[in-house]
């Protein structure tokens, strides 16, 4: 397969294959399992992308085809290591996603299964462009059937919440926009290898690296512009939580490390501390934040806020620890645990949310009230919501220990507080998810409706297995996904250390 457009064919078969089930009528067994063959060959497909040279921390697979030469834009595709791991994350849990909505949505079912096959693909595209031009119109376009997922198949406020995700995410990649034509003004390329090259004085660096800020920061979602994620979460179907969670969110944190990084160095230095202070509240506060909740959805959406600012939190102590100290190895850890963190909260995350869905199809309620002694009736589903559990607080063995820890330590060598103030989201984390699961799983059965339930069925089993071995398989060897992405987050450290000034 080296010779094939591998790139192309995992962005553009997910949308054919949208078009194609839309076209396909209104029959739903069709467009389900004609949905989940096309999700099933792009991640077969997908598999083929380890093919890479492991050793090579440049663009591999690239493909490059004059798109609109007047502006000298191009359709240019390649992916590294990180590429590869996103991609990989997104085809996965992509088929996960489908398998799990299997029974769930009786309405519009070819409509809904087509706008996650179109996502995908979208998704894809954001993780393989390397032209800045192509990257903003995969970021943009996404964001079209996912306001169709909330929007339509959500809950009873879905057109609040998916116009406030619409605005949110649209009106902060206007700022990435403005700062994109401004580099292709000065230096007349949109290409990500012309824009590393380009020089750029303090001042245009500070105007973009705000730019890029806002744009990926909303993304992530950062504090304090977190607040549209509890409600897109709260009223999206299982099935788009899912996505929501473990790749979408994720683009934000590969913005920051596509374009922030190398793009603008010395004004990533300059404010460094700014977005490590950001990420803090965000761990810590947003944590907090998460122990008052009553809705289950809006719970492990405010975990994903803190999770995800250990994302953030690695990325910008790399730029500490090569400032002050020219800790080369450090910041290559910072980074690493951030990739780490990213795909460990995809699984994560994911698996939580599907836990959640699982008990919602059955009750037709998140609140946390309603439930009690669910593992006297569902004892397997217990066992694989407590490992969840355990994961999401960050339990050794399990993937969410991996991240966390990697970037607590390399904080610890730029400064032991900023460690000590990160390492309070074990603490945290484990206080929310371990109440969250005392209430929903044990006590007494007090509710006759949950001692009717009935446990996980082979499908349900098959979604929450698939990502348990996931959790598992990073939290106990976590060495072919850090040997992947090594070369790439090594080349990437050097790009910062240098200067443009």
């Amino acid at each position: 397969m080296s010779n094939w457009p591998l790139l192309s064919i995992l962005i553009w078969l997910p949308i054919l294959g949208g078009v194609i089930v839309l076209a396909l009528g209104q029959r739903a067994s069709v467009a389900r399992w004609t949905a989940l063959g096309v999700a099933l060959l792009t991640f077969v497909v997908s598999l083929g992308l380890f093919g890479m040279d492991m050793a090579d921390p440049s663009m591999q697979f690239v493909e490059k085809r004059a798109w609109i030469p007047a502006f000298d834009i191009w359709y240019a595709l390649g992916a590294d290591g990180i590429s590869v791991a996103l991609i990989v994350l997104t085809t996965l849990t992509t088929v996960l996603a489908l398998i799990g909505a299997w029974e769930v949505i009786q309405k519009r079912v070819n409509q809904y299964v087509a706008a996650f096959l179109i996502l995908e693909g979208m998704m894809v595209g954001v993780f393989s462009a390397t032209d800045a031009m192509l990257f903003y119109v995969f970021f943009e376009a996404m964001l079209i059937p996912m306001f169709l997922i909330i929007g339509v198949w959500g809950g009873p406020r879905r057109i609040y919440a998916s116009v406030k995700f619409f605005l949110y995410t649209f009106l902060g990649s206007v700022l990435m926009l403005v700062g994109l034509i401004y580099l292709y003004v000065k230096g007349g390329s949109f290409q990500f290898a012309d824009l590393y090259a380009m020089p750029l004085n303090a001042k245009e660096q500070t105007w973009l690296f705000f730019a890029f800020l806002v744009a990926f920061a909303v993304k992530v979602p950062m504090f304090p512009v977190h607040t549209w994620l509890p409600d897109a979460h709260v009223e999206a179907p299982t099935a788009g939580s899912v996505i929501l969670a473990a790749i979408m969110l994720k683009i934000g944190g590969y913005g920051f490390l596509r374009f922030s990084l190398p793009i603008v160095p010395d004004a990533g230095h300059e404010w460094a501390m700014l977005v490590i202070v950001l990420s803090l509240i965000a761990v810590v506060y947003v944590g907090l934040v998460a122990l008052v909740q009553d809705d289950m959805k809006k719970l492990i959406a405010y975990s994903s806020v803190s999770h995800m600012g250990f994302v953030t939190l690695g990325v910008f102590i790399a730029f500490g620890l090569l400032r002050d100290g020219n800790n080369l190895d450090g910041a290559r850890l910072a980074l690493q645990g951030s990739m780490v963190q990213m795909i460990s909260h995809g699984f994560v995350s994911g698996a939580m949310f599907s836990c959640v869905g699982v008990l919602y199809d059955r009750m037709h309620t998140r609140m946390i009230r309603d439930y009690g002694g669910v593992a006297n009736v569902m004892p397997w589903f217990a066992v694989l919501f407590v490992f969840f559990g355990m994961a999401n607080s960050g339990l050794p063995g399990t993937s969410g220990f991996v991240g966390e820890f990697m970037v607590i330590l390399a904080a610890f060598q730029a400064h032991p507080f900023i460690a000590l103030v990160a390492a309070l989201t074990l603490i945290i984390g484990a206080g929310y998810t371990l109440w969250l699961v005392k209430r929903v799983l044990y006590g007494e059965v007090a509710n006759s409706h949950v001692a009717e339930l009935k446990d996980i069925n082979g499908r349900e089993a098959l979604v929450l297995g698939v990502f348990a071995l996931g959790v598992l398989a990073l939290g106990i060897y976590p060495k072919p996904l850090t040997d992947l992405m090594e070369p790439s987050i090594a080349q990437l450290a050097m790009q910062i250390a240098g200067s443009k000034l």
